[in-house]
Formats: C-alpha cells, structure tokens, sequence
C-alpha cells in the first residue's frame, strides 16, 4: 500500500502543477498591466505633445439651432417692380436728376423695369447723339440701388404698325449699337425683355413674329450682349421658335449657347385659361412643338425651363385662375420670380384680402404678402451639424439650407464661414463649397442642398468661437438675407460655437514671435484652413 507520506507527495506535487499555469498567467497579466500602462503613458505624452504643438486642448461644439420666419427680405434680384419710360433721341440729357426724381419714390423694390423707346430711330441707325444719351441714361441708372428688367421697344400707344421699323436689318442695327452699353453695364441688369419689336414690346402684333425673325432677332442680341445677360421671350412657343429646341433640356442637362440665357415674360399672366393667348388648346403631338401647347404642357415647360432661366411679369383680369390658391399653385410651378406692383390692382387686392391658412409662420398672413416674400428664391437654414475629428485637428461645417421661394437663384453666389474668437475678436474666414443654386424653390422646396467646409484648427489658441456662415451676390459682393427668425450680425448667421480648451501647463503666451497667418479676401476659396481677416473683419 502506499504510504501516507507518498500520497501527501503527490497531492502537493499535484497542486503544484495545477498551479504553476495560474502564476504564470498571473505573471503574464502582470508584465501585461505593467506595459500597458506604460503604453498608456507615453501616449498620453505623445497626445500631450501633439496638444501642445496644435496649441489647444480638446474641442466641444454646440449646434445652432433654427427656425423659419415670416419676415420679408430685401434681397436682389426678386421681388415686384415698378416701370419706368424713357424716349431716346437726339436732344441731350442728363438723366440723372430725373432718375434720382424718379426712383426717390420706389425705394420698398430692389428691380425695376426700364423701358427704352426707340422711335425716334424707326428709319435709322441710332445716331452718335442719340447713343450718348442712352450711355448716360445707364451711367445714372448705376446709381440706383436695383437690379433692372430692360425692354426697348418702339410703340407705347399699340399702334405698332406706325412706330416699328419696316425693315428687320434695322431692328438688327439697333440692337448691334445697343450691345457695347449693354455689355458695359450689364452687372446692373436683372433680364432684357423682348426683341424690340410688338405692341408695348411685347412680341404681339408685329410682322416679325414667325419662327424665322425670332430666330434672327435673338441671336442677334445674344451676340450683342456677348452672353452675358438673361434674355426673355414672351411665350413658350417663341422660346422654342427662337431656339430650335422642343425642350429645354435632353436627359436632364441643360443647353448651353442661347438656350442657357433666354427666358420668359408673361404680361398676361392668370388672365384666363390661355393667359390672354399665350397657351392653345391643343397638345404638342396635334399641334407641333413650335407652336402654342396647351395651358398645362405650357406650364410643365416652364416648371423645367426656370430651373435656370427667370420669369417674371404682370397677373390680369380678376378671375379664377389668378384666385389666391389658383394663382399659388401656378406661380410656384412657373417658378415666378418677379411681378408688376401696378397690375392688375384688382388681382392684387383680392390677394390682399385673402387670409393664409397653412401649418407654421405664415399662417394668418394676407395673401398680397405672402406673395412678395415668395417671389424668386428665399433661402433657409434648416440644420447645422459641426463635428470635430481629433487626428487631423480639423472641425467639419455642413449646413443644410433650402429654398422656400418660388424660384431659384439666377445670379452666382458665394459663401463663406467666419471663426470669431470671443475675447479678442480675432476673425478667420474661408471659403465654403455649395450648390445652392441647384435649389429650384417652387414644388421642389422640400429638397436641401449643402454648404460645406472643412476647417484646420491647427495652431488655434484655446478659446471660445462663434461660426458664422454668410452667402453673398457674386457680382455684388451684397450679402443674401436669409429667412430665419435670427438676425443677421457682423459677419453672418450664428450656425453654432466651439470651445478650444486649454492644454494643461501650457503657458498663456507662446514663447518666442507668434505665427502671422495670411490675410484672405472675405468668401475666398481655402483649403480648409481658416486664415486671418484684416483688423476690422469684413
């Protein structure tokens, strides 16, 4: 048998080996910890000597938050209008005391239609004296707060027959000469109407009215204007005569040439089913595509033309199809941006009297109201997301805007974000990428679309920093208002703040000269890294 001492033997030598395993594990976990946290602690090192090289500790960022408001906006570029006339001849003018006169009285619009009578010229180029004064009508009309819808035209009376050129070369004449100062002076002009010819030029009446003269007639004064201004027809039809096009686009892109530049006016507009004869009441298959459609393929060619080319005119004859709720639906599809405040009253009064009922701030409203502040585009912020990515020290801007108007923007814009630090007022500005003129307002203002930037905080003292993001009128450099309830402040709309905290015994003041950054122009494109403003801001 074996003896007491030998099974004693085994049983320790048993639970020796049992617990040889646990103590190396043990052993192991220990080594394990220990490195770890040596590991840990040279990163926390290597994190605290990229602080200490970035100049800042962690990042926190607050959202701002929005809401949508019903106040009206003085922007550029939409809105109702008021007509002027000026007769061209050979007696010198001086135009500016009449148009400081005149547009002294017009001050609650930012367009304004100038209508250009040539008459005097009917037979005849329009001689040097004459040309002088049309410089100097445009040179005082640059002194006017506006954008300007430009009509020449030769008959005020409609008696075209005994006012309009008989001869279609001197039409041609007469815009040639026109061009150089059109071109001159083309940042002032929102859209030139017609193609001279017609009763009160609007295309009607007028032996030059087949598809073969409008073609002339506006390739004529494309050239003239070198491209550079929005044209307008009166009708869909003369849109397709003048271009040779049965749509304005193929496969969703859009032509370039005279097609990207010529839009639409309507001086009947709502004033019956064929709004006083610009629709038939055929379809296009029946009736050809360069000819009139009926009223509801006329206004699907319109929903898709004025993504990128305006229109505008006057509602008429107080009747059904401009009732308030009528008159909304079609304006919204035209993507109408701007409207004659003088006709017809008796439409724009029944608008007047008529209350909004619809969820959120414009319920309760007068329909006249309403209106105004939905001709063309308003812009919106609906969201702002900032987001901080610790490894390459960069906070990301994405702000999503819309365009609750009825139209698009048709002139470029530009934005930009401004970072300024709270206690010394130092502002960083950049750049920012968007496609805000995709926003094509109307039946599409549910879409988004995005402002963007990516910024470097690389070398960014700890601090408290407001965001501000403003658009701006590329030609004009006038900032866009936008429609929410916050106001605007120096530089921008608040779209949210970020704290730069303080690293840990890092000194207050940098040893040594501080870093210059490079001043850049306000909206100008960056690389993401905000650079200084000059002293003052924008």
């Amino acid at each position: 048998m074996e003896g007491k001492k030998e099974r004693v033997g085994k049983r320790r030598a048993g639970l020796a080996a049992m617990l040889l395993p646990s103590c190396v594990l043990l052993a192991a976990c220990i080594l394990l910890t220990a490195c770890l946290l040596h590991l840990r602690s040279e990163l926390e090192e290597l994190r605290q000597s990229l602080l200490y090289a970035r100049g800042h500790g962690d990042v926190t960022v607050e959202n701002g938050q929005f809401t949508e408001s019903a106040r009206i906006l003085d922007n550029p570029g939409r809105g109702f209008y008021y007509m002027h006339g000026f007769r061209i001849s050979d007696d010198k003018t001086d135009y500016r005391e009449e148009i400081a006169k005149r547009f002294c009285r017009d001050e609650d619009t930012r367009l304004a239609m100038i209508q250009v009578n040539l008459q005097a010229y009917r037979d005849k180029p329009i001689s040097a004296e004459g040309l002088e004064n049309l410089e100097r009508l445009f040179e005082a009309l640059e002194a006017v707060d506006k954008q300007f819808i430009v009509r020449f035209l030769y008959d005020w009376d409609g008696e075209i027959d005994a006012y309009e050129p008989e001869a279609l070369e001197v039409i041609l004449e007469h815009m040639r000469q026109a061009g150089p100062i059109l071109r001159e002076h083309g940042d002032i002009i929102f859209t030139l109407q017609g193609l001279f010819i017609g009763n009160w030029g609007e295309m009607n009446g007028t032996e030059f009215a087949n598809q073969d003269d409008i073609r002339i007639l506006a390739e004529q004064l494309y050239e003239a204007t070198g491209g550079e201004v929005f044209l307008a027809v009166r009708m869909p039809m003369q849109w397709r005569m003048a271009t040779g096009l049965k749509w304005p686009s193929e496969d969703g892109v859009f032509y370039d040439g005279l097609a990207s530049r010529l839009g639409l006016y309507n001086d009947g507009m709502l004033g019956s089913w064929s709004d006083y004869g610009t629709y038939g009441d055929q379809n296009k298959q029946e009736h050809g595509y360069f000819t009139y459609w009926n009223r509801e393929e006329e206004l699907e060619f319109q929903e898709e033309l004025c993504r990128t080319v305006p229109i505008g005119g006057e509602v008429i004859v107080d009747n059904p199809y401009n009732d308030f709720e009528n008159a909304l639906a079609d304006l919204k599809r035209m993507h109408v941006t701007y409207l004659n405040k003088d006709f017809d009253k008796n439409v724009l009064n029944k608008w007047a009297r008529y209350t909004v009922s619809e969820e959120g701030c414009f319920d309760g409203m007068d329909g006249l109201s309403y209106m105004e502040r939905h001709l063309g585009y308003r812009l919106l912020i609906e969201e702002a997301a900032l987001a901080y990515e610790f490894r390459q020290d960069v906070l990301s801007v994405d702000v999503a805007m819309r365009n609750v108007g009825f139209a698009p923007l048709y002139r470029p814009v530009k934005a930009r974000v401004c970072m300024v630090e709270s206690g010394t007022g130092a502002v960083y500005s950049c750049g920012a990428e968007h496609e805000l003129e995709t926003l094509a307002g109307g039946n599409d203002a549910h879409m988004a679309a995005k402002v963007r930037t990516d910024i470097s905080l690389a070398g960014k003292t700890a601090g408290q920093y407001r965001l501000y993001l403003e658009i701006m009128d590329e030609r004009s450099g006038e900032r866009i208002l936008l429609a929410n309830e916050q106001e605007p402040e120096e530089y921008g709309y608040l779209i949210g703040t970020v704290e730069l905290q303080p690293v840990e015994g890092l000194p207050a003041e940098p040893e040594g000269e501080p870093e210059t950054e490079s001043e850049t122009e306000p909206g100008a494109e960056s690389d993401g890294t905000l650079e200084a403003e000059p002293e003052g801001g924008a």
